[in-house]
């Protein structure tokens, strides 16, 4: 009954977010299309997870999330039909991301055969189910700006919040990638089987890819300052959540612990994590 309750819970706050921040936005047949586009961000994750429920497989859990957010952008283009060059370069700016991320997560995970934070999970129905479901609210929250610039009545030219947000968005984007590039290349590597990667961006921080996905969502959420109205002001929620997720939640927290079981008593470990900013890219030897 507890994960029932938590499931309903998880469904009912994704969705009364996305009517509240969508209250002033476009709407179809008197709904705002953001909620619709929320309705649809569940409605996929539930339906990937009967088969990969009934098969007790993660291997498209990744790609899912990816293609969601395809699917919510692609609503919100064409229910709200948005022509202007803050709207498009928005939308442009999450299909490039989901579509990269997408594809090296699904490429990485058939490679690699699972992914290990599912291993015992996959095998309770319920509680692998709801995390189908934070998926969808992962998507939700993360996507509340762009999918507010999309369905916003408000149309505001090109402007200083545009073009900072662009290159913040890009400067995150190119963090990310190369991030992801080097960790890649590293792993490719025979030698470095079972160790750890200290070279090019991972050398200045212990984290570079997360770093690069919290300040592209915060250059969306600058773009879209301009459009920002009355409830909609909530979707600036998207980079802080972003942020609360990696830093204290899933991502930092449960690779950190990761790490330490694998190489916590090893001293070239232990001065690595001593020598190397958390986060921010800071010339080795000094910490953020």
């Amino acid at each position: 009954m507890r994960h029932l309750i938590t499931l309903i819970l998880v469904a009912l706050l994704g969705l009364g977010f996305s009517w509240l921040v969508g209250i002033d936005g476009a709407r179809q047949q008197g709904v705002p299309v953001a909620f619709i586009c929320a309705l649809l961000a569940f409605a996929i994750n539930w339906l990937a997870a009967i088969p990969a429920i009934t098969f007790r497989t993660e291997t498209f859990f990744d790609l899912t999330g990816a293609l969601t957010y395809l699917s919510v952008v692609a609503c919100a283009l064409v229910l709200s039909a948005p022509s202007g060059v803050r709207e498009l370069s928005i939308a442009a700016m999450v299909t490039v991301w989901a579509v990269r991320l997408g594809g090296m997560l699904f490429t990485r995970i058939r490679r690699a055969g699972e992914d290990k934070r599912f291993r015992e999970i996959k095998t309770d129905p319920v509680i692998f189910f709801s995390f189908w479901n934070v998926q969808a609210l992962w998507v939700v929250l993360t996507s509340a700006c762009a999918v507010t610039v999309l369905t916003s009545p408000v149309r505001e030219p090109v402007d200083v919040y545009f073009f900072a947000g662009a290159i913040i968005w890009a400067t995150g984007f190119v963090i990310e990638v190369v991030a992801d590039a080097q960790k890649n290349a590293f792993r490719a590597r025979s030698e470095n089987a079972g160790r750890f990667i200290t070279t090019g961006l991972w050398a200045w921080s212990q984290h570079p890819n997360y770093l690069g996905e919290i300040v592209l969502w915060t250059g969306i959420a600058v773009a879209a300052l301009p459009v920002l109205q009355g409830w909609s002001w909530l979707a600036l929620i998207s980079p802080a959540f972003v942020a609360l997720l990696l830093l204290r939640i899933s991502g930092i927290p449960t690779l950190d612990q990761q790490a330490r079981e694998r190489w916590g008593n090893d001293p070239d470990y232990q001065d690595y994590v001593r020598r190397t900013s958390k986060l921010f890219l800071l010339p080795p030897g000094r910490r953020a």
